[in-house]
């Protein structure tokens, strides 16, 4: 019994190992060209997209390409993304973040996602600031709509700060994430900028985007004006 419950032990510190490697330039570089692709895939996706009034609401976007789920009688999961934010001169620069956290459960296995959350209220920049954002706590979630025509107007959907999504065989949905934690990935930051800028630098558009984060910056952008237009007709 006593083996068993060490075999347990490791496998959920194998996340917290994960992270504690500092990530090279190039494999963060193409961490954005992911969450690019995953951003173009959920606004194109006929039917199943972003509802466009969710889209003209948003004021944080997070990405997190392949988002790992894996199970041994305890569950966990854990994922390396990046965020932007929208500022007063546009959206900033990519912050790069860790979500991680644990589910209970008796499945043996393990899947890996892409996610997408969206910050929809005017606190999320806010509650992204803080050192630890979890969420369901600090900041209230619900898993996303989707569909053309879908409407953010239920009690719980219309009170949240952040609206969740996962894409699993090529389609997206609302995914509840209620009890993971976001923060700051300060050694991706390091590897990315050079030195260590805090989060709220960046997130509030103290940094210049890298030439090589423009076009993730443009699509978020996109998605925005998109939903922004909507609302204008």
């Amino acid at each position: 019994m006593k083996k068993f419950l060490a075999l347990v032990a490791l496998f959920l510190t194998l996340p917290a190992i994960g992270f504690a490697k500092e990530d090279s330039k190039s494999t963060l570089n193409q961490r954005l060209n992911s969450a690019t692709q995953i951003i173009h895939a959920l606004m194109a996706m006929p039917g199943k997209n972003i509802p466009l009034d969710v889209a003209g609401k948003t004021q944080c976007v997070i990405v997190v390409p392949s988002f790992k789920k894996a199970a041994f009688v305890l569950g966990a999961q854990y994922g390396q993304g990046v965020a932007s934010c929208r500022t007063a001169k546009g959206w900033s620069a990519p912050a790069f973040i860790q979500l991680e956290g644990a589910s209970v459960g008796f499945q043996i296995g393990g899947q890996s996602t892409d996610l997408v959350l969206l910050g929809v209220s005017h606190r999320s920049l806010d509650d992204l600031l803080k050192d630890k954002l979890k969420l369901g706590a600090d900041a209230s979630v619900a898993a996303g709509p989707v569909g053309r025509n879908a409407q953010a107007s239920t009690t719980e959907l219309a009170n949240a700060d952040f609206l969740t999504y996962s894409r699993s065989k090529g389609l997206f949905a609302g995914i509840d994430l209620s009890g993971d934690v976001v923060h700051q990935n300060t050694d991706d930051t390091r590897s990315f900028y050079g030195k260590n800028i805090p989060f709220n630098v960046i997130l509030k558009g103290g940094v210049p985007t890298p030439a090589s984060a423009a076009h993730f910056i443009a699509t978020v952008n996109q998605l925005f004006r998109a939903g922004k237009a909507q609302d204008a007709r």
